[in-house]
C-alpha cells in the first residue's frame, strides 16, 4: 500500500490563535505517551531476502569472518529513512503516524510513502546535480536542473534521460536537455571524458593525451569516443543572443592528433565506442524482462515527430524536377505542393539538426547490454546510502580497481534492468535492504575492524546529513518552514547608517522607517536578510522549477529573487536620480528601521545551486561543481562550528514562538514535557532518565522558561548527533 504525502507533509501546523491552547497542549502530551508505549512495540523490517541474500553469500565467499551488526531500531529507522529519502529528519506528528502503524509492515510503510513524496523529486535532484554538475549560473543550467527534477517527480527512465541529455539539440531554456552539452561548451572532448565518468564510472579522459598509464585505453579510444560530439556545435544568434545546439557537416575531432602529424595527414576521426557490450547472442533474463516491459511501453507510446525542412524540400525540388523534365505525376501542382510544404515544415528539427552520432552513443551508452551503465548507477546510489561504494571512488572503475562485491554490484544493477531504469526501484531496493539497516560501527572500534566491517557492508558507515538536508532539518527542528508568531507580534526597530543625497530643499529623512509590509511574512529567501546573518544565510535564489519549464527564453532567474513593488520602485527612482545628478554630494546618516521579526525559510534543495560562497550550503560542504569528479567534503571546519554556533539559522530554530506547541507546555509549566518534545522534534528520540534530569536543570537556571527550552534547542542543533545519521 502507499501513501501520497501532502504538501504539508513534515511541517507543524500551527494552532489557531488564540484559541485551543490548552487542546492542543494536551494533544501533545497524550502524543508523547502514545510514542513510549509504541516504541515498545516496535520491531525491524523484515530482510530484503533478494538483495541481502546474493551480499551474504558473497561475504561468505570472500571469507568475511564477522557477524553483522544489529539493526537500528524504529525511530532510528525513520530519521535515517527521512534524511536519506526526502533531505529533512521527520516531524513530532511523523513520528506518531510512523509509530501508530503496525509493527511489522511499518518500515515497509515508511518507504512507500516518503519514496513517492514530493520531497523525494527535491532530495534527489541534488544528487544529480552534483553527478551531473548542474549550475544556475551557466547557459541552460537553471532549466536542466528543473528537467532532472521533473524527470525524478515522475520516474522518468534513467537510460531515456541520459538518452536525452547526450543526444538533444536545441535552444537553450526551450529544449532544457541541451544543458548537458552546453555545460561543456559542446566540446568533443570535455563531453566524452564526461560521458564515459559520469554515465559509466571510467575515466577515459585520461588518454586524451597519452595512452592510460593505469588502464586499458589508449588516445585512439579517446578521440573515437570524442568523434560521436564532433560534430556538434555551440551557436550564439547574433540577433538575439540566444543560444542553441546543432550539428554540422564536419567534424572538428581529426586523427591523428595535433602534434603527432599536419595537413592533410589528419583525417576526420571514425566514431568508435571503446566499451565492452555483451554479445546479442547472448539471451539473459534480465534483459529478456527489460525487452518486455520496453515493448509494452512503446506500444503506448505517441507519433514520431514530423519530417525536417531538409527532407521536404528535397522531395519536393525532385518533383519540380520531374515536372521540367516532362514526367511529373498528373496534376502535379508546383504552387500548390509547396504551400502544403510549407504547412508540413518542422523548424525545429531544421534549426536545430538532429545529431545521428549522438544518438547512436546514447543508444550505446544506456543499452541494457553495455554493463557499466547500470552498475555504474547502483555503485553511485549505494555509496549514497549505505556510506561506502562497490568501487571506489565511483567514478574510477577500471581493471586494477575491480569492485569489492562484483555478484552484488552486478545483482543490483540487474534488478534494475529489469525494473525499466526505474530509479525509484533502485533507491527502494538499497533502503529496504538490512545492509541499509545495520548499525554503524562503535566509534573506539579498533581501525581494522572497522575498516573489515564497512568494507563486508556488515555495519554502515557514519555520515553526516548533505549540507541541504542539514540546512532543512534545522527549518523542520525550529518550526521555521512557517511563521512562529502573529503577525506584527514581534516588531523590532534596529538603528541602520544609509547614504543620503544631500539637495537643497530636500525632505529630511524620518526618524524610524518602516520596512515593507511583506518582508518576513510575504515571499521568501529575502536577501536583505543577510546583513542580519553574518554568513550569507539568505544570499541565495529560490527556482521555481514549473516555471522554468514553462515560461522558456521569456524567463530569467534573477526574476525569481523576491523583491518588493516599493524597493524595486526605489531602485528605479534612486537610478534616475543618480544620473541627473552625477557629481552631486552624499552624506551618511543614522536612522532606525522598524521590522516584523517573523522570518520563514524556503527548502534549500530549491534554492539557485550552487549556492554562493560563503554560504551555509558551501560551508557543509556543497561543492562549485566546476571540475568533473568534485566531492563534497565532509571534513568538520571551524567555520562550520561558528555558523552553528552564532549563525541566525540556529537562532531563529531555537526560539520558541507563541505558535508552537512548545509554547503552550512551556506557558503551563510542563518542563518535563517540554523537554521530552525538544529531543522528539530535534533528535527524534526519547530523552533518557539523565538527559531529561539536566535539560531541567538547564531550563531552571535560565532566566525564564522559555530562554531555558531555546538554550535546550541550540544545544541538541549542535551536538553530532543532530548532524549525523544515526
Amino acid at each position: 500500500m502507499r501513501w501520497d504525502a501532502d504538501s504539508n507533509y513534515g511541517k507543524l501546523a500551527p494552532p489557531e490563535w488564540p484559541g485551543n491552547c490548552i487542546e492542543r497542549r494536551n494533544s501533545v502530551v497524550r502524543c508523547l505517551c502514545v510514542i513510549w508505549v509504541l516504541l515498545l512495540l516496535s520491531g525491524p523490517l523484515p530482510a530484503a531476502e533478494s538483495v541481502d541474500a546474493v551480499l551474504d553469500k558473497e561475504n561468505a565467499s570472500l571469507g568475511a569472518g564477522h557477524a553483522p551488526l544489529e539493526t537500528i531500531d524504529a525511530l532510528a529507522f525513520l530519521r535515517r529513512a527521512s534524511v536519506d529519502l526526502t533531505g529533512r529528519i521527520p516531524s513530532a506528528e511523523a513520528v506518531a503516524e510512523f509509530l501508530a502503524w503496525p509493527a511489522p509492515q511499518r518500515r515497509t510503510q515508511l518507504i512507500d510513502k516518503l519514496i513517492t513524496s514530493d520531497q523525494f523529486a527535491d532530495r534527489w535532484t541534488v544528487f544529480f546535480a552534483d553527478m551531473l554538475r548542474l549550475r544556475s549560473n551557466v547557459t541552460g543550467g537553471s532549466a536542466l536542473m528543473a528537467y532532472v527534477h521533473q524527470a525524478v517527480q515522475q520516474d522518468m527512465p534513467y537510460n531515456e534521460l541520459v538518452g536525452r541529455l547526450i543526444a538533444t539539440n536545441g535552444k537553450a531554456n526551450r529544449t532544457p536537455e541541451v544543458g548537458f552539452v552546453l555545460g561543456d561548451n559542446a566540446d568533443p572532448f570535455a563531453l566524452a571524458s564526461v560521458t564515459s565518468q559520469v554515465f559509466l564510472g571510467v575515466r577515459i579522459g585520461c588518454a586524451q593525451c597519452h595512452d592510460h598509464p593505469f588502464d586499458v585505453w589508449t588516445r585512439q579510444d579517446f578521440f573515437g569516443m570524442a568523434a560521436y560530439f564532433g560534430k556538434t556545435r555551440r551557436v550564439e544568434s547574433t540577433l538575439t543572443r540566444a543560444v542553441y545546439t546543432t550539428e554540422a557537416k564536419q567534424t572538428t575531432v581529426l586523427w591523428p592528433p595535433e602534434g603527432a602529424a599536419e595537413g592533410e595527414a589528419r583525417q576526420p576521426m571514425q566514431p568508435r565506442f571503446p566499451f565492452e557490450m555483451i554479445s546479442p547472442a547472448k539471451r539473459l533474463a534480465f534483459i529478456t524482462r527489460f525487452e518486455q516491459g520496453l515493448a509494452a511501453r512503446q506500444q503506448r507510446a505517441g507519433q514520431p515527430a514530423g519530417p525536417s525542412v531538409d527532407d521536404l524540400l528535397a522531395a519536393t525540388a525532385e518533383k519540380a524536377r520531374q515536372r521540367a523534365r516532362g514526367d511529373a505525376p498528373r496534376g502535379f501542382d508546383v504552387v500548390g505542393e509547396a504551400k502544403s510544404t510549407l504547412r508540413k515544415i518542422d523548424v525545429k528539427a531544421s534549426l536545430y539538426r538532429h545529431s545521428a552520432l549522438r544518438s547512436t552513443l546514447a543508444d550505446l551508452v544506456t543499452s541494457p547490454r553495455n554493463r557499466l551503465f547500470a552498475q555504474s548507477i547502483a555503485n553511485r546510489v549505494w555509496k549514497e546510502l549505505i556510506g561506502r561504494g562497490f568501487v571506489e571512488p565511483v567514478d574510477d572503475f577500471r581493471s586494477d580497481n575491480q569492485p569489492s562485491h562484483p555478484r552484488t554490484l552486478g545483482f543490483l544493477a540487474e534488478e534494475f534492468v529489469a525494473h525499466g531504469y526505474q530509479f525509484r526501484q533502485l533507491v527502494r531496493m538499497v533502503v529496504s535492504s538490512q545492509a541499509y539497516q545495520r548499525a554503524h560501527v562503535p566509534s573506539d572500534a579498533d581501525d581494522l575492524l572497522r575498516e573489515e566491517l564497512e568494507t563486508a557492508f556488515l555495519g554502515t558507515s557514519t555520515r553526516r546529513m548533505l549540507s541541504e538536508s542539514l540546512y532543512d532539518s534545522i527549518v523542520v527542528a525550529g518550526h521555521l518552514f512557517d511563521t512562529k508568531y502573529p503577525d506584527g507580534y514581534n516588531k523590532k526597530v534596529v538603528t541602520e547608517s544609509v547614504r543620503v543625497l544631500v539637495e537643497p530643499g530636500a525632505p529630511e529623512v524620518p526618524a524610524v522607517v518602516a520596512s515593507p509590509a511583506d518582508q518576513t511574512s510575504g515571499p521568501k529567501m529575502k536577501p536583505a536578510a543577510v546583513s542580519r546573518g553574518g554568513y550569507a544565510l539568505e544570499d541565495a535564489i529560490e527556482l521555481d522549477f514549473n516555471a522554468l519549464l514553462t515560461k522558456g527564453d521569456d524567463l530569467e532567474i534573477e526574476r525569481m529573487q523576491v523583491m518588493s513593488k516599493e524597493e524595486l520602485e526605489a531602485q528605479r527612482m534612486m537610478a534616475q536620480r543618480a544620473q541627473r545628478l552625477t557629481g552631486a554630494k552624499y552624506e551618511t546618516r543614522m536612522v532606525k528601521r522598524e521590522y516584523d521579526d517573523n522570518p520563514k525559510f524556503s527548502s534549500s534543495f530549491r534554492m539557485a545551486s550552487p549556492a554562493p560562497a560563503g554560504h551555509f550550503l558551501r560551508v557543509f560542504g556543497q561543492t562549485a561543481r566546476a571540475d568533473l569528479g568534485e566531492r563534497r567534503d565532509a571534513d568538520p571546519t571551524m567555520r562550520q562550528s561558528l555558523m552553528m554556533l552564532n549563525g541566525r539559522l540556529i537562532h531563529e530554530a531555537s526560539r520558541v514562538g507563541t505558535l508552537e506547541p512548545m509554547y503552550q507546555l512551556v506557558e503551563a509549566g510542563q518542563i518535563d514535557q517540554a523537554v521530552a518534545l525538544a529531543y522528539l522534534e530535534i533528535l527524534t528520540r526519547v530523552a533518557t532518565a539523565d538527559e531529561l534530569a539536566d535539560a531541567k536543570t538547564l531550563v531552571q537556571e535560565a532566566e525564564s522558561p522559555f530562554a531555558g527550552i531555546a538554550d535546550l534547542r541550540w544545544v541538541l542543533l549542535n551536538c553530532n548527533e543532530f548532524r549525523f545519521l544515526p
